[in-house]
């Protein structure tokens, strides 16, 4: 807990991207570890424009006290809230800050604390019903230590030729973990990450066999993500052998932290990882908002 506690600060609305990274810009990169998530969506609104994620014009919010920006938020409708770390009384004054602006949210993200302190006041505030969606847990790369004996096969970047089996098992892997499909089967996934290499595949006796995807380095991380495996060639290490690979990689790169979130509720990937050398840093939840019968209406979304 901050000793500042009891002085949750001022909320404020922030006028557009660059305003908000000019603002906040060196509060994120100050912990670019626990501020990932931010740091990664505004690189993407900042290098895609503002609507890569949705119809509408990002949301973003800054606390300051003292002159200086402690906490922040930002949406990109129609997805959920994201909040940096808060402590109770800030996420309270978030929570009537928002409600007197009158638009409804579908859900909120961030570390587990302050995602059920700010569910919590948002509920009494509004209504809504807030239920937990899904737990997270952030990790960070300590002593690599690749599967001994590897599987047999090698690590190679996906390129060109790959775009369609990249963009299938993207599919997969996001039916698997309940995300919502590409509008065009995963196929500009693919091509934005085979184009920066941001794709790594376990070439196996037979083929391709597994994958891992991995961000650019970006304020001195990398962030691994869609790690996955066909259902008929599991158990044989490749996505142990793929993550190591990339993993490397991203250390030779230039990153001082590799990250990667699993699934709370996955326990396989979470032994595997650690066996890997990946230690955790924080949970993260997710929380889906749904409308009461009447008064202030919110769209759930995952």
């Amino acid at each position: 807990m901050r000793s500042d506690e009891g002085n949750p600060g001022a909320w404020q609305l922030v006028g557009g991207l660059d305003e908000f990274l000019r603002r906040a810009g060196d509060f994120l990169l100050s912990q670019p570890v626990l501020h990932t998530v931010a740091l990664r969506v505004t690189d993407e609104l900042r290098k895609r424009g503002p609507y890569v994620y949705g119809p509408r014009e990002p949301v973003f919010g800054v606390l300051e006290r003292a002159g200086a920006v402690t906490a922040a938020f930002f949406r990109t409708p129609p997805h959920r809230l994201q909040l940096t770390p808060l402590t109770g009384a800030e996420a309270e004054a978030l929570a009537d800050f928002l409600a007197a602006l009158d638009e409804p949210l579908p859900g909120v993200s961030g570390v587990h604390d302050t995602a059920a302190a700010f569910a919590g006041a948002w509920q009494r505030r509004t209504g809504v019903t807030t239920t937990p969606y899904s737990r997270q847990r952030l990790y960070r790369l300590g002593t690599l230590t690749p599967p001994e004996p590897a599987p047999p096969g090698r690590a190679r970047v996906a390129v060109a030729a790959d775009r369609e089996q990249v963009a299938c098992w993207y599919g997969e892997f996001s039916e698997e973990v309940g995300a919502p499909p590409a509008p065009d089967g995963g196929l500009g996934w693919a091509d934005d990450r085979i184009a920066f290499g941001g794709i790594t595949l376990w070439e196996g006796p037979d083929g391709p066999a597994s994958m891992a995807a991995a961000t650019p380095v970006l304020a001195g991380t990398v962030r691994l993500a869609d790690v996955y495996t066909p259902a008929r060639l599991r158990g044989r290490g490749y996505a142990g052998a793929v993550t190591a690979a990339v993993s490397r990689a991203a250390s030779a790169a230039g990153a001082a932290e590799v990250l990667l979130f699993t699934d709370l509720a996955n326990p396989t990937s979470n032994a595997l990882y650690q066996r890997l050398g990946y230690r955790p840093v924080r949970d993260f939840t997710v929380y889906r908002f749904e409308a009461p019968a009447t008064g202030l209406t919110a769209t759930a979304t995952p």
